[in-house]
This record gives structure tokens, C-alpha cells and sequence, in this order.
């Protein structure tokens, strides 16, 4: 699995450089056509819960334990087929994971950046 992985906003103009674009948010962005996205896919699936996004509410000081307790929601069943499809769409190419979220750095975005690239490393 390669380890191109970056993420970034995707109200930020699209590039030819993004390689494969992926939304992993569960909601859709406020104000954004579908038609305007320009997106490859939008995978519902690998973002956390409702509960832990609510519990969550973009505090970058309740960060540190979001990104645990979503790295334990990816363990869980119920995300194993998203998870398996991201590491996928991972394989050899460039992949940009896209998000709403104004700090793309305290974001699920960054952690399943941080993740993906972290397996990718450790399988090889």
C-alpha cells in the first residue's frame, strides 16, 4: 500500500494532484453542490459516529482522546468494510481525504491520514 495520503478541505479548489478524492464525513458540506466537489467518492462509513463527533464538537483540547476513541471505532466491525475499502483506494496511488471541517488538523481527516500511513509503514 503506498503512503501518499493527505488531507485537506474540500471547499479548497480541487487539484490534478489530489489523485483520488474521498469525503469522510458523514454529513454532507453546508453550501457545497455535489456537481462542485469533484469528488471520486464519498465514504459515509469511515467517519466516527454520531455520538463521537457530537462528544467531540472540534475542541482541539478534547483532540487527543477523539483520536483514541476513533481509532477504537475503526477496530470495531462495524467499520471494517470502510476501513478495508480506504486501505484500497490507498494501494499505489495518491489518495487526498477531504473534510468540512475548518481545522483540518484536529479533524478525522488527519487521523485517518496518520492511520492509513502508519499501516502502510508497518506492513512493509
Amino acid at each position: 500500500m503506498g503512503t501518499d495520503i493527505h488531507y485537506r478541505r474540500i471547499y479548497d479548489d480541487a487539484s490534478s494532484s489530489d489523485g483520488t478524492r474521498v469525503l469522510v464525513d458523514r454529513v454532507w458540506p453546508r453550501g457545497l453542490r455535489k456537481e462542485e466537489a469533484h469528488l471520486d467518492e464519498w465514504l459515509r462509513d469511515i467517519a466516527p459516529s454520531t455520538e463521537l463527533r457530537r462528544w467531540y464538537g472540534h475542541d482541539p483540547g478534547r483532540f487527543a482522546e477523539f483520536r483514541r476513541r476513533y481509532l477504537a471505532e475503526l477496530r470495531e466491525p462495524a467499520w471494517r468494510h470502510a476501513t478495508q475499502h480506504l486501505r484500497e483506494l490507498a494501494k499505489g496511488h495518491r489518495l487526498t481525504l477531504l473534510t468540512a471541517t475548518r481545522d483540518v488538523e484536529h479533524s478525522q481527516a488527519a487521523v485517518l491520514a496518520r492511520w492509513l500511513t502508519e499501516r502502510a509503514r508497518a506492513a512493509t
